[in-house]
């Protein structure tokens, strides 16, 4: 299987941490899913280990959300595959960070 370049905007406290502009272009190597790029971003950037997903139960922060092509994909399985638009590198995975307030 060949690698697939994945576009990843994270939001402004992530890029902070990992001392990145807006977007970032990761490889992956196996299928592209949430779980594999999310894999390879914490792999190539370790001080955002802890900071998407939880150490342990590996699941989303409850401050962050995943948006795809105009989709939210936060509650989508971890192997689903990522749209086809953003493993050729059309589109970009966007991490946001959501507002709680009321």
């Amino acid at each position: 299987m060949s690698s697939r370049s994945i576009r990843i905007i994270l939001p402004q406290h992530l890029r902070t941490l990992a001392h990145v502009g807006s977007e970032v272009q990761i490889e992956v190597e196996a299928a592209a899913t949430l779980r594999s790029v999310l894999d390879e971003l914490e792999r190539r950037y370790p001080m955002l280990r802890g900071t998407i997903r939880d150490h342990v139960t590996q699941q989303r922060r409850p401050f962050l959300r995943f948006f795809a092509c105009e989709q939210d994909l936060s509650h989508d399985p971890a192997d689903a595959p990522l749209p086809e638009s953003v493993v050729s590198g059309a589109e970009p995975l966007i991490i946001l960070g959501a507002i709680a307030g009321g």
